[in-house]
């Protein structure tokens, strides 16, 4: 039931991806306006208001806290499509990202008392998939209501059905009794915002592991929110793929390759790290030396097959890191502040990549238009292949201090 309504996060975030080109066309709007929209204006208030509701979460009833998101966030991705221009259009998106705050860190501490340490990267790895699936239909079926009724209506179709299922997941969801963890709990139960940060920061391996995260997201959410627009613009001009093939083939290839590198990911973290912990870091870092060679050819060959097949297999590579860094997180941490450790991490995921990895695209595109024209978003989008390559160092770095902080926790 958590990864159905992971499956809604992601279609009702991503469905503006998709629509992007319909959106900018009727309203008017310029790439970075674009990017703000699925990027900065969202990711703010789900960072701000991740952290009280993850702590809120610590202390009371996580499957109502859940609920109540997947309704709020599911209405506004509805309301989006009353939008008549740009700043109604980003008070909605606000809505969604406030909505959304409340969807995973519960989640995550939900799934980490379901499970054991030793399955918890796999756990969430498949809980992780709901992504990946979130986008394989969020695109294709976007796409269609686009075409048939226009991108107004595609937005409130989406976003009814997740209000119906808020309320079957309240009425079938029951709360889990909450694992201790770790022996330190009682320091950390009632003490204020500032003295949970200070332990986190004292953690080396997930000051770093945040930050390569936050990189790492920043390369990706670049490809993922400008990638049907990418297409539009410089193959289907070509004619390498068809209009209407556009939305059900990057749903394709990114569900299945997100959700398989997700799953491989979260198998090979486990599965290394019984005897090394350090494999929940390596995993990520080498999933992304195995991604940028292939996301550099699929953003510069002009032949649509061999792009998507290196898109296919990069994208595979690197959605190899979230099940094992939420997971290594979680066994650093005291068993009543998983939920606050997850919306830490996602602060850094979500700001620094959800943030302003769209929105630096769409800046860059706009800055190089006027020289390059259409090529100006391929090299925009090019260059947050540098933030994977940042992400893998810092992955790198986040391994050497995962035993010291272990015997401290």
């Amino acid at each position: 039931m958590l990864t159905i309504v992971y499956i809604f996060n992601f279609i009702d975030r991503q469905v503006l991806v998709v629509l992007q080109e319909s959106i900018k066309a009727d309203l008017g709007l310029s790439d970075t306006q674009l990017g703000l929209l699925s990027g900065l204006s969202f990711a703010l208030f789900y960072v701000l208001l991740g952290i009280p509701i993850a702590r809120l979460a610590d202390r009371s009833n996580r499957r109502n806290i859940v609920a109540i998101s997947l309704t709020v966030w599911s209405a506004m991705t509805a309301a989006c499509g009353l939008a008549q221009n740009f700043y109604h259009l980003l008070l909605a998106r606000i809505g969604v990202g406030v909505g959304e705050a409340g969807g995973s860190p519960p989640a995550h501490a939900m799934i980490s008392d379901y499970f054991p340490d030793n399955k918890r990267a796999t756990a969430l790895s498949i809980y992780s998939i709901g992504i990946y699936i979130g986008i394989m239909i969020g695109f294709p079926l976007g796409s269609y209501l686009d075409g048939l009724y226009g991108w107004r209506m595609a937005f409130i179709l989406i976003g009814i059905p997740g209000v119906i299922f808020a309320i079957i997941f309240f009425l079938t969801v029951k709360e889990p009794q909450r694992r201790q963890g770790v022996d330190k709990t009682s320091e950390v139960d009632n003490t204020s915002f500032k003295s949970v940060f200070k332990y986190l920061l004292s953690k080396k391996s997930f000051v770093f592991l945040a930050l390569a995260a936050g990189c790492h997201t920043f390369a990706t959410y670049g490809l993922g929110n400008w990638l049907a627009s990418f297409i539009v613009r410089l193959h289907l001009p070509t004619g390498g793929i068809e209009a209407s093939n556009i939305g059900i083939t990057i749903g394709l290839i990114l569900g299945f390759a997100g959700g398989a590198g997700s799953f491989i990911g979260g198998y090979f973290a486990d599965k290394l790290g019984k005897a090394d912990k350090t494999w929940y870091f390596k995993v990520s870092a080498y999933g992304g030396i195995i991604a940028i060679p292939f996301l550099l050819v699929f953003y510069f060959h002009s032949d649509t097959v061999i792009a998507l097949t290196c898109l296919f297999i990069g994208y595979t590579a690197i959605s190899t890191f979230l099940g094992p860094a939420i997971a290594i997180t979680h066994s650093i941490v005291p068993a009543k502040m998983r939920a606050f450790s997850s919306s830490v991490l996602f602060l850094a995921l979500n700001l620094i990549g959800l943030g302003f990895g769209p929105l630096f695209v769409g800046f860059i595109s706009d800055v190089l238009e006027p020289s390059l024209g259409v090529e100006s978003l391929r090299w925009a989008m090019a260059s947050t292949v540098f933030m994977t390559c940042l992400a893998v160092y810092l992955f790198m770095k986040a391994s050497k201090y995962i035993d010291e902080d272990l015997k401290t926790t």
